[in-house]
């Protein structure tokens, strides 16, 4: 290549902006966003910094997912070691070291039982791999009937086929057909009219669990596979489950011999005050999906936590065959396995996995201050995620909140806006003083927003 037509040289040797036609941007508005570019350049610890040098307070943990803060130097050591001494390594009829160790490490974070664990690549295909362990261990222990998902409204589970088919978020489904068949959704809890403002968990909305006893009615049991679930839902405003809802929810799913999946991409690794919100909230599923914090964002990856009795199911028959096929070229990649251990190593010396607890206190305090601020109909919050909640702008939905979301960044403060909800989840490293930051950026961009 003549090195003198190279962009990357051309750019580094005269500061000229990047071109940007190529680039299609996943969930941002394309047109918008290339009119007044937001470039981030650096990141260390709390902050990232920006093409024109500015430092940027993170108030959503890169996107849910960078727990122990940026460049930390122990993730940092252990990717480029690992990149050093082998690359890749086939996961089919393969493996390395790191797979079969940070499996180990993952099982002894998890709830009690949950012990097996598939590797996949980010928090969707995780969802997928669950979807499919649910409905072949529904097969292999001969009730090959039970093919029907159950999703719920308002839920979101990443944008393969079968995670946008269980979630239930409009804006990601209507642009895709039929998708596929034999799902169905309970009904959501948010329920403003008797749990605004609520701080932790709502008082009221148990008996929204029941409403799975409506669909197997209307199903029969013997036909449902699954029920899948976040415990805390980011993507459609942080809604927290109500006192009680996910303990109906595991009872019926016992009853009636359906598998419970706790959807946990972006509650697991502390988020909530424990490894898992499964253990915040006292209720074990039968799988858990996670991903984002697993590896602290440095590298892509994912992970189904499995209940023992589901995975021996499959290790029947004979040996040299397949027991499940499944799997991903990328499934425990070598340098994802080095960032998760690493990341782990990390949460464990700095007690990351429950500091969220000790901070919840003051953090539910500090968001909840901006109840009475112009248009903040709503806050909510769990361990260190809150969503504020806006009334939108007539006419425009989501608008409002991405004009505070403009106006927070201005101010030196990452957010995060989904619909007219402001949400928060910052890194598990965050002081109080930082928290006071974004709060008090934040009240300054609700009082000057439209």
């Amino acid at each position: 290549m003549n090195q003198a037509l190279d962009p990357a040289l051309l750019q580094a040797a005269t500061g000229a902006a990047p071109a940007m036609d190529a680039y299609w941007m996943p969930f941002t508005a394309n047109r918008q966003f290339k009119k007044a570019p937001r470039l981030l350049t650096r990141a260390e610890g709390m902050h990232y910094w920006d093409d024109q040098g500015r430092q940027v307070l993170d108030a959503v943990a890169g996107l849910w997912c960078v727990n122990a803060g940026h460049a930390r130097p122990r993730i940092v050591k252990a990717i480029q070691q690992q990149a050093a001494e082998m690359d890749f390594a086939p996961p089919f009829q393969m493996a390395h070291p790191k797979a079969f160790e940070l499996a180990e490490r993952l099982a002894a974070i998890a709830p009690a039982g949950l012990n097996r664990v598939f590797f996949s690549n980010s928090g969707s295909e995780a969802v997928e791999t669950a979807l499919k362990i649910a409905l072949a261990y529904q097969r292999v222990r001969g009730e090959a009937s039970r093919t029907r998902l159950i999703g719920r409204e308002r839920g979101y589970h990443g944008v393969n086929f079968g995670s946008i088919s269980v979630g239930g978020i409009v804006g990601n489904r209507k642009m895709f057909g039929a998708m596929i068949a034999g799902v169905d959704h309970i009904r959501h809890t948010h329920d403003p009219a008797r749990n605004a403002f609520s701080v932790g968990q709502p008082l009221h909305g148990a008996d929204a669990a029941d409403d799975l006893e409506r669909l197997v009615a209307l199903h029969d049991a013997s036909n449902i596979a699954a029920v899948i679930v976040e415990p805390v839902a980011g993507s459609t405003g942080v809604l927290i489950p109500p006192q009680g809802y996910l303990q109906r929810l595991r009872e019926i799913c016992t009853r009636h011999g359906i598998l419970l999946i706790f959807d946990e991409v972006i509650t697991g690794f502390g988020r909530t005050g424990s490894p898992f919100a499964a253990q915040t909230f006292g209720v074990v599923p039968d799988l858990i999906t996670c991903a984002k914090g697993l590896t602290n964002g440095a590298v892509p990856m994912g992970a189904v936590l499995v209940r023992q009795d589901i995975h021996d199911a499959f290790m029947t028959g004979p040996e040299h065959l397949i027991e499940f096929a499944h799997g991903y070229t990328y499934s425990a990649h070598p340098l994802a396995c080095a960032a998760g251990i690493a990341t782990l190593d990390t949460y464990a010396e700095e007690g990351l996995l429950t500091r969220a607890a000790g901070l919840a206190q003051g953090f539910a305090q500090a968001v909840h201050s901006l109840r009475g601020e112009p248009n903040v109909i709503d806050v909510r919050n769990i361990g260190l995620v809150a969503g504020i909640e806006l009334a939108p702008l007539p006419g425009e939905p989501a608008r409002r909140a991405f004009g505070v979301f403009l106006d927070c960044l201005a101010q030196g403060v990452m957010v995060r806006t989904t619909g007219d909800t402001v949400a928060l989840s910052p890194p598990l490293i965050i002081e109080p003083a930082q928290i006071t930051q974004i709060v008090e950026t934040l009240r300054g961009a609700l009082r000057r927003a439209a």
